[in-house]
């Protein structure tokens, strides 16, 4: 059965060469059916299915830790501890704190940052956080990652999405579920985010061609409200190729509805440039 694709409702926006819809207010059915993962419009308590689902995500996170060559420098302990930072920050925004509990909180940041801030600083030299991307290309079905600290892709940032990507054929599939501090308009996915998981899963794309490339423009169509809370899946592929210019597209959909859609313009750089050898 061919799947159902939504159309755009209400009033549609021009703004640089991008459309968007603008978003209703979540009915009472909605508002029930989001108390998985509640807003800030919403103060429903976590439930068991999420705290499993998050147990899922930090075991996976563990084992990228040791199959994965890309996570070099992301240890368990710091995946960890970037997996219980943005936690916090999704439940922060999602229920209703108490003004004590607020106060517990920033001081036992405030005693603990100090030690944090006097380490020595880190540094990720471009070469080495993506030439790996571009070395072989990934098998059918096989997992894709960038490097630890993508603030997209990468499981070792506090304030990351966290997305998770895998080929299928010809195309980068993600799949994520876009918590809390996502949100825009009540219930829905801020619009920036929802590009920027468009913009990591055409990179993923570029480690398919083997192409290390920049993004040149990237144009988003919302086509309905993308919502908070619930599993959504990006698919994008290489559409064309000239000479130095790679046009990649993909859609985002929500229960098998196509929620945006994307079209994004890369320029390749030599390979060389990565210390990469084609040959």
């Amino acid at each position: 059965m061919a799947r159902r694709r939504l159309e755009p409702r209400l009033v549609e926006h021009t703004w640089s060469g991008t459309r968007s819809a603008s978003p209703s207010t979540p009915t009472a059915t909605e508002t029930a059916k989001d108390a998985l993962c509640p807003s800030p419009s919403w103060r429903a308590p976590p439930s068991e299915l999420t705290a499993r689902d998050r147990q899922r995500m930090l075991s996976r996170s563990m084992d990228a830790v040791r199959t994965n060559p890309q996570h070099e420098g992301a240890t368990p302990a710091r995946l960890a501890a970037a997996t219980a930072l943005r936690r916090l920050g999704h439940a922060f925004v999602g229920h209703d704190i108490d003004e004590a509990l607020l106060e517990r909180i920033a001081a036992a940041v405030d005693r603990i940052l100090p030690e944090v801030e006097a380490g020595a600083p880190r540094a990720r030299p471009v070469d080495d956080m993506k030439r790996r991307l571009y070395e072989s290309p990934p098998a059918d079905g096989e997992g894709m990652d960038h490097f630890p600290d993508c603030v997209v892709s990468g499981l070792a940032n506090p304030m990351g999405i966290a997305i998770r990507v895998h080929r299928e054929g010809d195309d980068a599939v993600a799949t994520v579920t876009l918590e809390s501090a996502f949100e825009g308009a009540p219930g829905r996915a801020h619009g920036g985010i929802v590009a920027a998981v468009f913009d990591d899963t055409m990179g993923f794309v570029l480690s398919m061609e083997r192409t290390p490339a920049f993004t040149g423009r990237l144009t988003i169509s919302y086509l309905a409200p993308t919502p908070v809370c619930e599993e959504l899946e990006f698919r994008c592929r290489l559409r064309e190729r000239n000479g130095r210019k790679l046009l990649i597209v993909g859609e985002a959909r929500h229960d098998g509805d196509v929620v945006a859609e994307a079209e994004g313009l890369f320029i390749s750089i030599p390979p060389e440039r990565l210390g990469i050898d084609r040959r």
